[in-house]
């Protein structure tokens, strides 16, 4: 078997959202690259940067927080993997789901690339759906 690098960058995040961490190191590939890029234009994160470490290369991505003083901590960021190695979920345009009618968004793999489920409606192109983000 394979990596699952979506899944790892999806743990990844998730546990950084849910132990309070401020920042995430995920693996640069081309996959992760135009993942990272639709959560930062989406608002789930703040701020993204290239590391190099030796000869590999890093995103540290920072995280977009709500905290209340008085309360406890609002975890802002839910993540869940869709289309996975043992089974891919496909979609053409006209059935692509909406999350919580338009709030969250679907990353999906198309043709043209990565890109979020408003702009394949848009473009008329379904494809493989990797995750939902709300």
């Amino acid at each position: 078997m394979g990596k699952d690098t979506i899944a790892d960058i999806i743990t990844s995040i998730r546990n950084a959202d849910m132990n309070r961490k401020g920042t995430v190191r995920i693996t640069s590939t081309n996959t992760t690259e135009n993942i990272v890029k639709i959560l930062l234009r989406e608002g789930f994160i703040e701020n993204v940067r290239k590391h190099q470490e030796r000869d590999k290369y890093f995103l540290v991505s920072t995280l977009r927080h709500k905290r209340n003083k008085k309360g406890s901590y609002r975890r802002i960021l839910n993540l869940k993997r869709i289309s996975r190695p043992g089974l891919r979920i496909y979609s053409n345009y006209q059935r692509i789901p909406r999350i919580l009618g338009g709030m969250g968004i679907l990353i999906l793999s198309t043709s043209r690339g990565i890109m979020t489920d408003r702009e394949a409606r848009l473009e008329r192109l379904g494809g493989e759906i990797l995750c939902c983000i709300w």
